[in-house]
């Protein structure tokens, strides 16, 4: 086994460990707003399993493809947990602005 080997499956077994905690959050939380905290973990371990593709395959199409997607998932994932805690709250509260009594604190600009 060489050092690229070795820092290959140091990186797969890195990015695996944070997709399965991801998934393990997901599952653990009660409500969607808690489940939205675990999308950072997830693209963390897509940007991981991508390096050790493109560590072990250097310059080619198949590592081309996992960097792209990991750049789509890294730029992706902030908008899908603000659509889906904006959804969520709709969907709870009927609105997604504050409502009186909430007891949330906003700065007026």
């Amino acid at each position: 086994m060489s050092a690229r080997d070795a820092f290959v499956y140091a990186l797969l077994g890195v990015g695996t460990g944070a997709e399965v905690l991801a998934c393990l959050g997901v599952v653990a939380m009660r409500d969607a707003f808690d489940r939205l905290h675990y999308v950072a973990p997830s693209t963390l371990g897509a940007i991981l399993i991508a390096a050790a593709v493109w560590v072990r395959s250097g310059p080619s199409f198949i590592s081309v493809k996992a960097a792209l997607l990991a750049a789509f998932l890294l730029i992706a994932s902030p908008a899908l947990a603000h659509g889906t805690a904006r959804a969520s709250r709709i969907s709870a509260k009927g609105d997604w602005r504050r409502q009186r009594g909430e007891g949330i604190e906003v700065e007026e600009p």
